[in-house]
């Protein structure tokens, strides 16, 4: 564990590499301020130039994604999300401001939904370069594999399907010219082919059920999945208005909001617990799958969706066209 500073200074000058003269956008919200404030004196510190945005002072939340906020990341170099998720506000601002610096070829974007006090002191004070080489061993391990099976002691038994015209991408907390990555970091992921089987997540899911649900470990998520969607039929938690809530999110979003978008393996083993916030715990080694958009930009997959929820799956045992990766959540590294 380190401190907040610690971790802003990760976050500016590892991750960022903030430089004299870039200009910089930093957007965060009331209940994140402490961190979004310390990041932006860090980054004002290096370039001097910050534009500051509030998520309150744009509107009642959820919010539009605003025009000035869109002009700012248009002439940005860098630019910081450190604010909590509210319900709706992925497709209201989350992917509109994604859309933003996607267009923008020279932003360095550090993306923190969710992002805590609790997390900056860990997360974000890990050992990058060792999750450099772990991510490198993972991606290496699974950029040509055909075929991963996933199994763990609740049930869950799914395999994933990958094309050669699906790429693999590691997240490692080294953001280049046009490329965002959430922080902290340690992720290798890609669109699946096509998934089947069994799912059970009894971690954490993503958007706005992270701080809503928390720990799914009492009330795992159900659902069974077929040529790559799920079936509806078979989506089962004890608590009711989670799996309502879920239902709704995932089959009646849109027509891909069903569809496995992500398949990912955790990489930071700098981490040794579980805190249910997915910014953190899907960095977590193990796997975690997303309904909805599979990130066509990155990966090149050909459809999309406005929806976007992960799901972290613990202690899963992770078998590459039948080779052992992972061992009931511990790397099998050779």
């Amino acid at each position: 564990m380190g401190t907040i500073q610690q971790g802003v200074r990760q976050v500016v000058d590892n991750c960022l590499r903030i430089k004299p003269g870039e200009r910089v956008v930093v957007i965060t919200d009331h209940q994140t301020n402490e961190i979004g404030e310390a990041l932006r004196v860090a980054a004002e510190k290096i370039a001097g130039d910050v534009q500051f945005f509030l998520m309150e002072d744009l509107g009642a939340r959820p919010v539009a994604f605003p025009v000035a906020i869109g002009e700012a990341l248009q002439a940005a170099d860098v630019s910081i999300y450190a604010a909590q998720g509210a319900e709706g506000e992925l497709q209201t601002f989350r992917r509109p401001m994604l859309q933003a610096i996607d267009a923008n070829p020279k932003l360095r974007h550090a993306h923190m939904i969710g992002i805590t006090p609790q997390i900056m002191t860990d997360g974000m004070c890990s050992d990058y370069a060792e999750i450099q080489r772990v991510s490198k061993w993972v991606y290496e391990s699974v950029r040509d594999a055909e075929a991963i099976r996933v199994v763990t002691a609740q049930g869950c038994d799914f395999t994933a399907r990958f094309s050669p015209d699906l790429k693999w991408l590691i997240s490692d907390g080294d953001i280049q010219p046009g490329r965002w990555k959430n922080l902290p970091d340690g992720e290798v992921f890609t669109a699946p082919a096509k998934v089947d089987g069994h799912i059970v997540i009894d971690g954490c899911l993503g958007d706005y059920f992270t701080e809503r649900y928390a720990s799914l470990a009492d009330t795992p998520v159900i659902v069974d999945v077929r040529e790559g969607r799920a079936l509806r039929e078979s989506l089962d938690c004890d608590n009711a208005q989670l799996r309502r809530e879920l239902a709704a999110y995932v089959f009646e979003t849109d027509e891909n909001s069903d569809r496995v978008g992500e398949f990912a393996i955790g990489t930071n083993i700098g981490l040794t617990k579980l805190i249910y916030n997915l910014l953190q715990d899907e960095k977590f080694p193990g796997v975690h799958i997303a309904f909805g958009s599979p990130y066509p930009t990155k990966t090149g997959a050909t459809w999309d969706s406005v929806a976007h929820v992960d799901g972290v799956i613990i202690a899963p045992s992770i078998y590459v066209d039948g080779r052992t990766l992972m061992d009931e959540g511990r790397f099998c590294f050779d």
